[in-house]
């Protein structure tokens, strides 16, 4: 079973393809980039026993693994699963079959909850009467600032049993952002040496829309070389909503 992941909105991840390419301003400091960097200077180049996963191609290539289908099938109880933290499942380099066989996995392993997110999201209107969508996935895409809004006209073409939006790492506000179709949003800064800022104001506005719109919300984080250091509060409370739980801000 794949160790439980430090992403404080999943449990664990599961990587049928590793590798990417940048396509936006979120992709500067791409922490998958970072980590495939780690894992080639340590010589982690394969699969290991507790699934994590291997560096890609040469570079960060896209790089598709057929073996890693099987995992899920092994794992036991329930688990909230993010689908390749390590790639994007809607780059145009993997096939329209890869992805019928890594939902045709997700369908057959339904006492699993998985979380697939791409900032390719003009494949997903082209994909979307293509494919068989399972009840136990859902779909997201990138937002990170008001030029990529359109990604969300494109995810509401999706029929996922939920439509969310990552807008992290969020490097702008998200005016006019309409939220119809969506059924859940997360929000958080960037991390590393390299992070960029957050406006606390960006967040809150978005945070605003959620509770007017009745949307389940979720702030991972502010970011910064240590997020930790700076912890989740937002105006005095954690936000942790997730889809189908009742609302409920704690302190």
């Amino acid at each position: 079973m794949r160790r439980k992941t430090g992403i404080e909105w999943t449990e664990v991840t599961w990587n049928p393809t590793t590798g990417c390419d940048r396509i936006s301003a979120g992709c500067d400091n791409c922490y998958a980039l970072a980590m495939a960097k780690r894992l080639k200077a340590m010589g982690s180049e394969r699969y290991q026993a507790d699934g994590d996963p291997r560096t890609s191609g040469p570079g960060f290539a896209l790089s598709i693994h057929p073996d890693a289908l099987a995992q899920p099938y092994r794992w036991g109880g329930r688990r909230v699963v993010f689908v390749n933290s390590m790639s994007d499942l809607f780059h145009a380099r993997v096939p329209l079959t890869f992805i019928r066989d890594v939902f045709a996995v997700i369908a057959e392993t339904p006492q699993h909850t998985y979380q697939v997110l791409t900032k390719r999201s003009a494949r997903l209107p082209k994909l979307a009467d293509k494919l068989d969508w399972p009840d136990n996935l859902w779909m997201g895409v990138s937002v990170e600032n008001a030029d990529h809004l359109h990604r969300v006209d494109h995810l509401r073409e999706v029929p996922a049993a939920v439509r969310f939006l990552s807008c992290e790492p969020l490097l702008g506000p998200l005016k006019g952002l309409d939220l119809a179709g969506i059924g859940w949003v997360i929000t958080g800064g960037e991390s590393g040496p390299k992070a960029r800022s957050l406006d606390p104001d960006w967040v809150r506005d978005i945070r605003d829309e959620c509770v007017d719109s009745n949307v389940p919300f979720f702030h991972k984080q502010w970011g910064g070389r240590t997020p930790k250091a700076h912890g989740r509060d937002l105006d005095g409370a954690i936000w942790s909503e997730m889809p189908a739980m009742p609302r409920g801000v704690t302190a």
